[in-house]
């Protein structure tokens, strides 16, 4: 139930895939939470930003800027919406890719009525002009407008009402200084625990009144890769497969099965996931191998593999980025089966590294 939903973004062809695709924000849209309370997750940002809002309220004034950061499908959009409803506010949604021009940026901010919020996703992906407009808008509610061209231009302030920016973005160290200050309120969306992805699966499955026992809700949480937006997912797809395959009630049996014939394996690894893995132990010892190499032999964009693969690979602990090259630990092998062999390449690597 919370996601971020992103703009004009195209629909990824994985299943494990944290960008929503438009049957993904149709669903979002049903089964977002309305309130922090309905919010599943993320105490620690939860409890900071009730307080905000609370204050806020009290002295009958716009809440603080707010700046969220943090991967794809973990909630961002969902909690500025919240914040909207939370403060009795309209919300008016844009993203960064979509401002390319100072006037883009001066077209909506003129545009907004007092107390509204202003959701800008993909913060980071803005334009410079539009930035240093951003930064005036921000902290004195004014921006100038340039009429005419060449010399005769004049800068004309332009007064505006009161709200408040919530950003959004996928990568938090690409903002700049100076705008990164001008947020009140900033907050990191962490990855989700499994016991709390249970329990955005058991919430999603009532609102689409899809019966899943205990079990079945923790098969499908344990291979949601900490994201709710895949987990929600996943849930989908399962239920298709129940429906078709049994009598509609999933199971852990069940889950399993569905997301077997999805690819989708214990751990969350999918088949491109596992196709690196595989490349870098069966074709290459364990590694060191370059990323181009390690492209070529799976047959993918070394894009794909770097921006796709590498992150949730390195996160679970199963891929190394090295100077030398990508290397696979031990529990790569493990996890595929396979033995490492005795003189393994990514324990030379290792050694090297460290001078031993």
């Amino acid at each position: 139930m919370n996601w971020d939903d992103t703009t004009d973004t195209p629909a990824p062809e994985r299943l494990v895939g944290s960008v929503a695709d438009r049957e993904d924000q149709a669903v979002e849209a049903a089964l977002r939470p309305k309130d922090l309370d309905e919010f599943i997750g993320q105490e620690k940002v939860r409890e900071q930003l009730d307080l905000v809002l609370r204050a806020a309220r009290a002295r009958g004034a716009t809440a603080d800027h707010v700046l969220l950061s943090g991967a794809p499908g973990l909630g961002k959009t969902t909690l500025s919406m919240i914040i909207a409803a939370e403060m009795g506010a309209p919300i008016r949604i844009t993203s960064g890719p979509a401002i390319q021009h100072a006037g883009d940026l001066a077209a909506i901010l003129s545009s907004l009525q007092e107390g509204e919020v202003l959701f800008l996703d993909e913060i980071h992906r803005m334009s410079r002009p539009a930035e240093e407009m951003l930064y005036m808008a921000m902290e004195d509610f004014r921006v100038d407008v340039i009429v005419g061209k060449g010399p005769g231009a004049t800068a004309i302030p332009l007064e505006l009402p009161p709200f408040t920016l919530v950003g959004a973005t996928t990568r938090a160290g690409l903002l700049p200084p100076p705008l990164r200050d001008r947020f009140g309120f900033t907050a990191h969306m962490e990855f989700y625990e499994p016991a709390e992805l249970e329990r955005v699966i058991h919430r999603s499955a009532n609102l689409l009144d899809v019966e899943i026992e205990a079990d079945g809700a923790a098969e499908i949480a344990g291979r949601s890769r900490g994201t709710p937006r895949i987990a929600n997912r996943l849930l989908r797809r399962v239920r298709d497969y129940a429906q078709v395959k049994a009598d509609g009630f999933i199971t852990r049996e069940i889950a399993a099965a569905a997301l077997a014939v999805y690819e989708v394996d214990a751990r969350g690894l999918d088949r491109l996931d596992r196709a690196v893995l595989e490349a870098l132990l069966k074709l290459f010892g364990g590694g060191p191998v370059g990323l181009s190499t390690l492209a070529v032999a799976v047959g993918e964009e070394r894009e794909t593999v770097e921006e796709v693969a590498e992150p949730f690979l390195v996160r679970e602990g199963l891929l190394a980025r090295t100077p030398r090259g990508r290397v696979a630990t031990p529990a790569a092998w493990a996890h595929l089966g396979l033995t490492p062999p005795r003189s393994s390449a990514a324990g030379n690597g290792q050694q090297d590294l460290f001078g031993a």
